[in-house]
């Protein structure tokens, strides 16, 4: 059963002159793996853990660094939840997530749909 759908774009251009302008905020979204990625692929990291959120019903006090995007071996990204994301897909009976990425022409993009 799916518990909810949650899609993100993300102009990376943007985004990049975001990070510029606050360099804190790397530190706020990202892990230390993900703050040395490119900036498409931080984009598009970004872009997952807000559909993340929206599909874990966007609720207040979901914390950036309790979830990341990382890859398995054959380079399928999937998404890591700790704390207060973990806590949230529990209460939604969450027992798998799936992720798409993308960026493209300038834009990053994420899907993510959490199933019970």
């Amino acid at each position: 059963m799916i518990v909810g759908v949650g899609i993100d774009v993300v102009d990376v251009e943007r985004f990049g002159r975001t990070l510029a302008r606050t360099p804190r905020l790397a530190q706020r979204l990202f892990n230390e793996h993900e703050q040395r990625l490119p900036i498409a692929s931080q984009a598009a990291r970004f872009a997952a853990k807000e559909a993340l959120a929206k599909a874990l019903g966007a609720p207040v006090g979901l914390r950036w660094l309790d979830a990341s995007v990382r890859t398995d071996d054959s380079g399928r990204p999937h998404l890591v939840m700790a704390g207060t994301v973990a806590e949230r897909a529990q209460q939604l009976g969450v027992a798998a997530l799936h992720l798409s990425l993308s960026h493209d022409a300038g834009i990053a993009s994420a899907v993510v749909v959490a199933e019970a």
